[in-house]
């Protein structure tokens, strides 16, 4: 089926044959900067759960858990979870797009609110924020806790 042959299917939001294939083609998981964070920090010795649930009831997954040290990490994409210094709204169907954006940010915030709350560390990197940097302060991050845990005390 060509472009032109292409009809939208009933309630959908995609504008075009070409805006659906663009848009089925974006990845929820495995992105680069996510492949690229988790080489390194595997590469540091340090083992994680991919795309895992934090906490059994909440519907959300974190981008790299840490389940011993109570560790959720998060790569957020720029555009989608609106980032300061490189979000820029759609010219297309504007009000759908940015108030998608908006709702991701505040399920964002709810789910720090949340981990936070279940004695969780959260930590959120931008997409464009330096691989080695992002994993420099995972690895810290970690450690610290490893060093604080009770177990880690008590030699076991």
């Amino acid at each position: 089926m060509s472009g032109d042959d292409w009809e939208r299917p009933a309630g959908s939001w995609a504008s075009s044959a070409a805006r659906r294939r663009n848009m089925q083609a974006i990845r929820s998981r495995d992105t680069k900067p996510e492949r690229l964070i988790r080489r390194l920090v595997h590469a540091q010795g340090l083992r994680y759960r991919v795309a895992a649930k934090p906490l059994p009831g909440l519907r959300r997954t974190a981008d790299m858990v840490f389940r011993p040290t109570r560790i959720a990490v998060f790569i957020d994409g720029c555009y989608w979870h609106g980032c300061p210094e490189h979000y820029v709204p759609p010219k297309t169907n504007s009000g759908y797009w940015s108030d998608k954006v908006i709702r991701n940010v505040t399920r964002d915030r709810d789910t720090d609110q949340r981990l936070v709350e279940a004695g969780w560390l959260v930590l959120r990197f931008w997409e464009h924020e330096p691989a080695d940097e992002c994993a420099a302060r995972i690895a810290a991050a970690v450690e610290k806790r490893r060093a604080e845990s009770p177990k880690s005390k008590k030699g076991g």
